[in-house]
């Protein structure tokens, strides 16, 4: 009896033993058949508004499942995002400042391929359907517009944050020759989506990437007063720029290239293209890597 107990516990534990294995053997391979091994990850530093518009929330997975990198987000201002770089806390940057850009480059900070374009929109002002400052009536002239609320004092919202979208607008005012100064102007040290948020509780003005907006101003009130300028002032462009690995042993160079040359590469351009099209019946962004 005991004999006959123990040679059914000892098929028991054989049966067992070999569901667990056949059962591992099934996950490695389904994983392998899917691509879905991951070899580390990647910080990619970059704008409120490639966040905020819910563009890399539609593609990252994309990137992740072809390459197997994960991709740790800092969203922060164009200015924030290339300090980290030549700090070497980040590995790539995808970011909309060129002037900015271009020095960061030349100072040595970006790896052999510097920096590509990837992307594009544009800027656009918003203000309330009131329009105390008449910014309509300049609905295509940017330094008008920017004139029109300085003269009215009607509060201005601006990121002041060093983004890229914070360049601009200051680049307007220069444009304009005014300085911005005063209770009407106020200084959030914001991100777009908050901004925007902010402006609509103020009945104010601010200027914003059009992305954003698209996604984020249908919860407001607020409505485009002014763009497409035909000077090209409010033009917005997007770079992507692998961090210099010399920086320091922690930057993951290769999974950074990856994702540059992802990000440029046909099939990626094309889904950058799609995105926002079903949603908002147009392009929150227009791909254009060469």
């Amino acid at each position: 009896m005991k004999k006959k107990l123990f040679a059914i516990l000892m098929a028991m534990v054989m049966t067992l033993s070999m569901t667990v294995v056949l059962s591992g053997c099934g996950s490695d391979d389904e994983a392998a058949s899917e691509g879905t091994e991951t070899k580390g990850k990647i910080i990619l530093a970059t704008t409120t508004s490639t966040k905020d518009s819910g563009l890399l929330d539609a593609i990252l997975p994309e990137f992740t499942k072809e390459t197997g990198w994960d991709v740790d987000v800092v969203s922060v201002g164009s200015g924030e995002a290339m300090e980290m770089g030549e700090n070497g806390e980040a590995d790539v940057l995808l970011v909309h400042s060129p002037a900015s850009e271009k020095e960061y480059v030349d100072g040595g900070h970006a790896d052999e391929d510097g920096r590509m374009d990837v992307m594009y929109n544009d800027f656009v002002v918003i203000g309330p359907e009131a329009d105390p400052a008449g910014v309509a009536d300049h609905s295509d002239d940017a330094v008008a517009a920017f004139t029109a609320i300085k003269d009215n004092e009607s509060i201005f919202v601006s990121r002041a944050d060093d983004s890229g979208t914070h360049k601009k607008e200051l680049s307007i005012w220069e444009k304009a020759e005014l300085t911005p100064e005063g209770d009407w102007y106020v200084e959030a040290a914001a991100g777009m989506g908050d901004v925007i948020t902010m402006t609509d509780e103020k009945e104010g003005y601010t200027l914003s990437d059009r992305a954003t907006w698209l996604n984020v101003g249908g919860n407001t009130a607020l409505k485009i007063l002014c763009e497409k300028d035909p000077s090209g002032l409010l033009n917005n462009q997007y770079g992507v720029i692998c961090v210099n690995p010399d920086k320091n042993e922690n930057i993951n160079h290769e999974g950074a290239k990856d994702f540059q040359n992802w990000i440029v590469s046909e099939s990626t351009q094309k889904l950058i293209g799609e995105y926002g099209v079903e949603e908002y019946g147009e392009a929150l962004f227009i791909p254009n890597a060469k």
